[in-house]
């Protein structure tokens, strides 16, 4: 697959409001240069707070459209499954308890089924409609959770999918399909370790304090400026990434963190 650049071209970019995403939408707006369309989803989270950081970010790099799409049947469908979710009667797990835990499952409760296969979908609907070709994700397979749909092969995967059923995959500007037309589905983020995603963003002037990267966020009182803002949990495994991801690149983490 080509992975020259398409400056000046539209792109969909999903975007949750958390670190790596954000840092994605920073790849494709300042390093690509494309005219971004942010995605963003209202599904059931326990950690929708997150939205209103991806609205912002949004804004902050120029974003020419940002659409929150509500699929909340997905957390209604899934909750059974996923700690995740807000409606679900299952407890989002500690990252230490898991460490400590031998017969742990390798892919943990925050998992939610098919999420990323709908995000991509949605997305996708979404390229036909705009005329993107390259749509932007940020899994990671390196420091992760385990999820199956930030895998490469996942991605690789779907890639194809969307170039096999899809007008804008068959066919190409102006005629067939040829491998500089193709849908990419692009994952910049996916090889790499939190703290070079830390680094890459800072360089690009992610403003990490508007984002939230936590499973289980609360409202709190932000300890040094008294003020109302989302604290996180600091126990979750995304907390405990986002924590060593900051200490390794050697950055100060802006994170707020209830414990």
């Amino acid at each position: 697959m080509s992975d020259s650049p398409r400056p000046d071209t539209p792109a969909v970019v999903l975007l949750s409001g958390g670190l790596d995403s954000t840092t994605v939408l920073a790849i494709a707006a300042r390093e690509a240069g494309q005219r971004v369309h942010a995605l963003s989803f209202a599904y059931g989270q326990r950690h929708a707070l997150e939205l209103a950081c991806a609205r912002r970010q949004a804004e902050r790099f120029g974003a020419v459209a940002h659409e929150v799409i509500d699929i909340a049947h997905l957390g209604a469908l899934t909750a059974p499954a996923s700690s995740l979710l807000a409606a679900s009667a299952l407890n989002v797990p500690a990252a230490a308890e898991r460490e400590q835990d031998p017969d742990a499952d390798p892919i943990p409760s925050t998992y939610v089924p098919a999420r990323n296969t709908l995000f991509l979908s949605y997305a996708l609907a979404w390229a036909e409609v705009v005329g993107a070709r390259d749509i932007w994700i940020g899994v990671n397979a390196v420091d992760y959770s385990g999820y199956p749909d930030c895998r490469p092969e996942f991605v690789s995967a779907f890639e194809a999918v969307a170039n096999l059923g899809t007008k804008l995959g068959v066919t190409g500007e102006g005629g067939a399909a040829s491998a500089t037309s193709r849908i990419r589905v692009r994952a910049p983020l996916i090889q790499l370790y939190k703290r070079q995603i830390v680094s890459r963003g800072i360089a690009l002037g992610v403003d990490y304090a508007d984002t939230l990267s936590c499973y289980d966020p609360r409202t709190g009182t932000d300890p040094s400026s008294g003020e109302l803002r989302p604290l996180a949990c600091g126990r979750c495994e995304s907390c405990a990434l986002r924590r060593q991801g900051f200490l390794d690149a050697g950055f100060t983490d802006p994170t707020v963190y209830a414990g």
